[in-house]
């Protein structure tokens, strides 16, 4: 099977959501929240995460993440992300029960994919506020893409963007192995990598030059993650991505709202008497979806 292929194939009955003047979605993408060991990349960042998701709670956004949120590749025990990172997870469910909590799976976390899989290892969590085990998203599902069904456009297909990456993709399960047995630990000493697309600029290259191809081809809004490298306004008016929340000092994530696109940064800045705080920052000109109207 093709990459393209492969791409279409992850909007056969995914779920349609509607895109109107009204409507507020924020999309993440690779958080690879962690157990708090020396591997978990998103610790660093989880004060930011929290402060920019109550953010986007308070203000009536639906969260969309696009794959990658958990790592199940260097982490067997979903359970144990769950308890690590309760506060997230207590947020998510506060989400999920106002119905604005959309999951999709991406290569890291594709065990999610399996219809079993949030009762299984989702269905409760320990609430430390009132030290209780608390009913968590039993019922949810994972998909593989989104699509937000614009009335007056093409709309906007989401997916994580991994179809596009064939060690990635079809032989994930060798990947896996090796992130987990291989790489995970030589990260200890510095070593990265050789074959993640995020870490690999010839690799990161690559990928979104077939996801460009996609999107292009059909015309067609397309926004992913797996790569890391935020995007939008460039060259390519049809595909963009969120970035990740893995960043060295920053988390990055994508904005609609008015049917307009908007890349945000969230990061800690200082004031001028010195104290610190979250910042939000939009790091391009937003885009309006009226370019795209039929």
């Amino acid at each position: 099977m093709s990459y393209q292929s492969r791409i279409s194939r992850s909007f056969d009955s995914a779920p349609v959501l509607p895109l109107d003047h009204s409507s507020r979605y924020v999309l993440f993408s690779d958080c690879h929240r962690g157990s708090a060991n020396s591997n978990d990349n998103f610790l660093r960042n989880q004060h930011l995460y929290f402060s920019a998701l109550w953010h986007y709670y308070q203000n009536g956004f639906t969260y969309i993440e696009l794959g990658d949120g958990d790592e199940l590749w260097e982490n067997t025990r979903m359970e144990q992300i769950i308890e690590v990172h309760n506060n997230i997870f207590w947020l998510f469910r506060k989400y999920a029960e106002e119905n604005r909590l959309y999951l999709l799976y991406g290569n890291h976390d594709i065990e999610k994919k399996k219809a079993s899989y949030s009762n299984q290892h989702c269905s409760t969590f320990f609430c430390t506020d009132c030290q209780q085990i608390k009913p968590l998203f039993p019922d949810l599902n994972y998909y593989s893409g989104l699509i937000l069904k614009d009335t007056n456009g093409p709309g906007i297909y989401l997916t994580h963007g991994h179809q596009a990456d064939l060690l990635n993709s079809v032989f994930w399960r060798l990947s896996r192995f090796l992130v987990r047995y291989v790489w995970k630990p030589l990260e200890h000493i510095g070593v990265t990598d050789p074959t993640s697309a995020a870490r690999n600029n010839h690799r990161k290259n690559a990928t979104e030059k077939r996801l460009i191809s996609w999107a292009e081809d059909r015309r067609q809004i397309l926004i992913t993650g797996h790569t890391h490298r935020p995007r939008l306004n460039g060259t390519d008016p049809y595909y963009f991505n969120t970035g990740s929340c893995v960043h060295p000092r920053c988390i990055t994530c994508i904005e609609i709202q008015n049917r307009t696109l908007t890349l945000c940064k969230w990061a800690v800045d200082t004031r001028s008497d010195g104290t610190l705080y979250v910042a939000r920052e939009e790091l391009a000109e937003p885009i309006s979806l009226s370019r795209y109207e039929l």
